[in-house]
């Protein structure tokens, strides 16, 4: 994310991560470049005004380094030759201040899904774990007696990471890297701690288990 307004800024990074995304949040357009090629990332939303290199700039350079990521532009800028200009630049959609947080977020997952499911890897958000409801969107799981837990952003993922690789085993440098974008001892032991939470929500639910297999990651088994 590319936005120079602080305030605006800090309040968007935090609403994205409450609803599970991971995000890096750059402030100058001479600083975007650099963040975006020394990292990985699944979609990149850009303001247009930013100090030194403005975001249409920017996305253009993107376009030169990776053609297929999603782009959004977020901002001010409500004259059809901005509009225009974006859209030819390749933007996913265009998105004018003041917007509802809320739409953004279903505006993303929107454009992720399908550009997953265009380049062929589009997995399930919904599961059934031995009668239990998983809704990896929602991050919600409801039991048969309609109790409702609702996930934070790393059990969810760490969850529906499990259950994409049902009764195979998920590597533990795999969801490691994946949610927490490092392999250290912390994240490590951090990802010890969401599995044992994960453990007690099914501890009651008979055949499923989150087994660990030894030197290799984690099991989720569900006898059908």
């Amino acid at each position: 994310m590319v936005e120079d307004d602080r305030n605006f800024g800090t309040v968007l990074k935090s609403y994205m991560e409450i609803n599970g995304f991971i995000v890096t949040w750059v402030m100058d357009g001479k600083d975007a470049i650099r963040e975006f090629s020394n990292g990985e990332f699944d979609i990149c939303i850009l303001d247009v005004m930013l100090p030194n290199i403005d975001g249409f700039t920017i996305a253009r350079d993107i376009r030169e380094m990776d053609k297929s990521i999603p782009l959004i532009f977020l901002t001010a800028k409500t004259l059809k030759e901005d509009i225009l200009e974006g859209f030819n630049i390749g933007a996913d959609d265009y998105i004018t201040k003041p917007f509802d947080s809320e739409i953004l977020i279903l505006k993303i997952k929107a454009i992720l899904n399908r550009h997953s499911e265009a380049a062929g890897e589009s997995e399930p958000r919904e599961f059934n774990i031995g009668g239990v409801n998983f809704d990896a969107d929602y991050r919600k799981l409801t039991f048969p007696d309609n109790t409702v837990i609702q996930l934070s952003p790393k059990e969810s993922d760490l969850l529906r990471m499990l259950c994409v690789e049902k009764n195979k085993i998920l590597p533990r440098e795999k969801a490691l890297k994946t949610i927490w974008g490092d392999n250290n001892y912390f994240t490590t032991r951090s990802m010890d701690v969401y599995i044992t939470k994960l453990r007690k929500y099914f501890k009651k639910v008979p055949g499923v288990a989150i087994v660990n297999i030894h030197g290799s990651g984690y099991q989720l088994r569900i006898k059908e």
